[in-house]
């Protein structure tokens, strides 16, 4: 199927919904729907609901707000704890974790007469095992872009085409994965890890992550980003900011990033 055709089945679903409230990350995925959707159902029925928490990074609550604020999009963002599920960080995180914050903006949606979706992609589907799709199932969460046969790749050439800002952005993940599984949930370490990512980020490397093991700060950025932070001057200024935030050792992944890393 053409990307053309896609989108026009995009429209048709959304149209059919009638009304809709999106779970918003501020991701690539979820940005590009809820701007499509606020430009075909307009403003009164298109609402973006993002969770801010311990373990969702800071800077991509920012940025999803000011993302509504440049596109006038109905925003709400709605400040949770920990579900108590999780607080061990246990190996089905995920499914729990989806579980437990899209009941609660499912309650949301059904209350407002919304039908509750999220930025799922025809690539998420494909990719294999995703214990939080499987949730989302459970709940009746939909996922129209996926529905659609929309891939990762279509949803940034879309986003680059509406001249969206985060049409190149890198992936992002909740700050529980930089943790090791079975351990407590700290949020003074969340926050270290927090600050941590995003003074890399601001020394110019895009796709970061600090994997955290006990005292140790595990550092992970893209393999052509390794040559820039195995620098001796620059990484002897990251090392002594990253021990400011409480980490003992800091060490450098020389096989780059990975997914669940």
């Amino acid at each position: 199927m053409k990307l053309k055709e896609k989108l026009s089945k995009l429209k048709t679903t959304l149209v059919g919904y009638g009304k809709v409230a999106i779970a918003f990350s501020g991701g690539v995925d979820s940005s590009f729907l809820v701007f499509y959707a606020r430009k075909i159902l307009g403003r009164e029925n298109t609402l973006a609901l993002t969770v801010n928490s311990p373990y969702m990074k800071k800077m991509e609550v920012e940025e999803a707000k000011k993302f509504t604020e440049k596109f006038n999009i109905n925003h709400r963002i709605l400040e949770l704890s920990v579900p108590q599920e999780i607080e061990r960080n246990p190996l089905n995180r995920c499914y729990l974790c989806k579980k437990a914050i899209f009941s609660i903006l499912m309650d949301i949606a059904r209350k407002a007469d919304y039908i509750l979706c999220d930025g799922t992609n025809a690539t998420d589907i494909k990719s294999g095992d995703r214990p939080g799709i499987y949730a989302l199932n459970e709940l009746g969460v939909k996922s129209p872009l996926a529905s659609a046969g929309i891939t990762k790749e279509e949803i940034r050439k879309l986003s680059k085409k509406f001249r969206l800002p985060v049409w190149n952005k890198p992936p992002y993940s909740c700050l529980l994965t930089r943790l090791e599984y079975n351990t407590e949930i700290e949020n003074k370490k969340l926050y270290a890890i927090d600050k941590a990512e995003d003074f890399l980020i601001s020394l110019g490397f895009s796709l970061v992550r600090v994997r955290v093991h006990n005292d140790l700060a595990r550092i992970e950025v893209g393999k052509d980003e390794l040559k820039k932070i195995l620098d001796e001057k620059k990484f002897e200024k990251i090392s002594k900011e990253l021990k400011k935030l409480g980490f003992r050792f800091v060490t450098v992944d020389c096989e780059g990033y990975r997914t669940g890393g």
